[in-house]
Formats: C-alpha cells, structure tokens, sequence
C-alpha cells in the first residue's frame, strides 16, 4: 500500500529536517543528501536515526538514477507547499 499523500507532504529526514524520496516499490524513504535510506514497516515509516541505514555509493548511484528516470516521489519536507 502506497503511503498517504498528505504524509508525504509533511515528512522530513529526522536528522537535517529536508525532504526524502520515497521508494514505494522498495518500501523506504531516502535521503540522498546523508545517504540515509528510512525503512517502512506495515506502511508506517520509520523516521528514526537509529533506525536508518547508510547507503553505500553505489546504492547512492542506483537510487538517484531510478529517481531521476522513474520519477519518484519528493516530500516536501522543511519546505514550503
């Protein structure tokens, strides 16, 4: 299940409050300014640092490329609507 529109709106990364793409496919929100990728689980993202997971320079390569040809979602985070 595809999180809310409305949540999407309003999440932001824990550690530097800017927006994440949203993989729903791969169940994770990322960060691709930390290369931090926040897992979701049973639809409920986990917006925890300590719960996040670093992301190699290769996965880095790999997200940013599907973000960019396959039009992932951005939340809009700290910014405004």
């Amino acid at each position: 299940m595809a999180l809310d529109p409305l949540l999407l709106e309003v999440l932001a990364c824990p550690e530097d409050k800017g927006p994440l793409l949203y993989f729903e496919d791969e169940q994770r929100l990322y960060n691709p300014r930390l290369h931090r990728s926040y897992p979701i689980r049973d639809d409920i993202p986990v917006m925890l640092v300590d719960e996040s997971e670093a992301v190699t320079e290769e996965e880095h390569d790999r997200l940013m490329a599907r973000a960019e040809t396959e039009g992932v979602v951005r939340t809009l985070g700290g910014e405004s609507a």
